[in-house]
């Protein structure tokens, strides 16, 4: 792990802590799950809202189960107090290691994916699965990689899936494919049914292009799907730094950006995390290191700014107090602002490095830093990406620390108030789409850009609502008898 070069602390951690307090938003923190290895440990990924309100989320380690002493990881309900409820442990056929965030379908399932376990690859861990498990927790494995000679089909899944506007399942696989450009393929771009039915849509063919793409994809309101690779790319020569890359939904792949173009990589190296389309039609993203600050080796990482055609901004570059090493997709909030987290930066008395931080950042690039995790017993090691809860309320994981080491939740208040989202953010007229919230016993008027809709009342955190005639991409209202809540991206309408 990148190591931080004369970094000392310039004045006590009392005024360290007081300055700090001097510029951060108002803010509440809550530590609310202490993972314990026998609830789970090590979770990599964030979290997921239900349609009731609840957290959904994974652990990679934790249980106990024949592969490994570690235990082949968890899915876990949390409600937003923070009572925990392990749905799932993994045993190795069924999967092992999951190591990404779950995507909450139409259907009101969630979908996700396995490093290891499944039916084949034994002598390895198992080369990874797909799953699907109802909110109560009933598991389905869909599929195990390498079901085909060679695994063709790929291997070892590290992102996690996407359900495009198709209603298909979309994802990527680390290795296997038909190039043999990498010794154990170079990776696989893939879709799979709600049914389970996978097809191989495309194989990565390694340096000059993007490779082993590990993180989850995001649909463009162009319908591509955009995501990146830590590895690959035009530069750097061998493996490559890292490179952004576009697919269609029939598996066209396009390398439309490649790390390290600028001198001494100022303009980010080794992209870990996925990327997010914002509300002004760009997408945002961070690079785990590179940038121009000399206080880590290698560079303490960056964000950006990148057009849907390839055109690079470098928006900030950490400086190690500021963070550094940020692993994690951001996330555009209600307020307009990005969220995002540091591996580590920030000052703390037990974390060399700082145990990581999160902050937040304008669209133009001015970051601040909301919160700096004190101590490894608070939680460290931030990789996964936060979510804003429908009550406003930010949610996290630690993939370290914690009173067992093994890992934290966490909440973060900053102020927000309530508001509406999706399952699917994405229509047409006629079709019927879930919304999440709060509050909505009672409701009565749903409106798609002030044209109203026919909904129904599911639930006091689900509905349903029909997408009018005559409605535009737009942001959606939901009346409620304690007001009206707005949503937090705009709905767009399908042609």
């Amino acid at each position: 792990m990148t190591k931080l070069n004369g970094w000392k602390m310039s004045c006590s951690l009392f005024l360290i802590c007081l300055a700090a307090a001097a510029t951060a938003p108002a803010q509440t923190f809550n530590t609310l799950v202490q993972f314990t290895y026998a609830n789970g440990a090590d979770p990599f990924a964030g979290l997921v809202q239900g349609r009731d309100g609840n957290l959904y989320g994974t652990t990679a380690y934790g249980g106990t189960c024949a592969l490994t002493n570690l235990g082949c990881g968890t899915v876990f309900k949390m409600s937003p107090a923070g009572a925990l409820q392990t749905l799932h442990y993994f045993t190795g056929p069924d999967g092992a290691f999951p190591f990404s965030e779950l995507v909450l379908a139409t259907d009101g399932n969630f979908y996700g994916t396995t490093v290891g376990g499944g039916a084949n690859c034994a002598s390895s861990n198992g080369c990874g699965t797909v799953f699907r498990i109802t909110p109560s927790g009933s598991l389905t494995t869909l599929y195990s990689f390498c079901s085909q000679s060679n695994c063709v089909d790929g291997q070892q899944p590290y992102g996690g899936l996407i359900q495009a506007t198709n209603g298909n399942l979309y994802g990527t696989t680390n290795y296997g494919g038909t190039s043999a450009n990498c010794d154990l393929g170079c990776g696989t771009f893939f879709r799979i049914t709600p049914a389970g039915a996978l097809t191989t849509l495309s194989s990565f063919t390694g340096v000059p292009a993007a490779f082993f793409p590990a993180t989850t994809l995001v649909q463009g309101a162009n319908g591509k799907l955009y995501g990146t690779t830590q590895v690959g790319g035009a530069h750097c020569g061998g493996a490559g730094c890292g490179a952004v890359f576009s697919v269609t939904l029939a598996g066209k792949l396009e390398t439309i950006y490649s790390f390290c173009a600028q001198p001494n990589c100022a303009d980010g190296d080794l992209p870990t995390a996925g990327l997010i389309q914002a509300t002004d039609g760009n997408f945002y993203g961070t690079a785990s290191s590179g940038g121009n600050s000399t206080g880590c080796e290698g560079g303490c990482g960056t964000v950006f700014k990148i057009t849907p055609n390839g055109a690079l901004t470098t928006l900030h570059t950490f400086s190690g107090s500021d963070g550094f090493d940020p692993a994690a997709a951001l996330f555009q909030a209600t307020d307009g602002n990005f969220y995002g987290t540091t591996v580590e930066g920030g000052y703390s008395y037990q974390c060399p490095g700082g145990c990581g931080t999160i902050f937040q950042m304008t669209s133009t690039g001015t970051l601040t830093t909301v919160y700096a995790f004190p101590a490894f017993s608070g939680g460290s090691d931030l990789r996964a990406q936060l979510l804003q809860h429908t009550s406003g309320t930010f949610f996290g994981t630690t993939y370290v620390g914690g009173f067992d080491g093994a890992g934290t939740a966490f909440s973060l208040n900053t102020g927000l108030g309530p508001f509406v989202t999706f399952v699917r953010a994405a229509g047409q007229v006629g079709q019927t789409g879930g919304i999440l919230g709060h509050g909505f016993t009672g409701a009565t008027a749903v409106a798609i850009n002030q044209v109203p809709a026919n909904f129904k009342v599911v639930s006091d955190t689900y509905l349903t609502a029909t997408v009018p005639s005559g409605a535009t991409t737009g942001y959606v209202t939901v009346t409620t008898p304690s007001g009206v809540l707005k949503s937090n991206v705009p709905f767009r309408i399908l042609p």
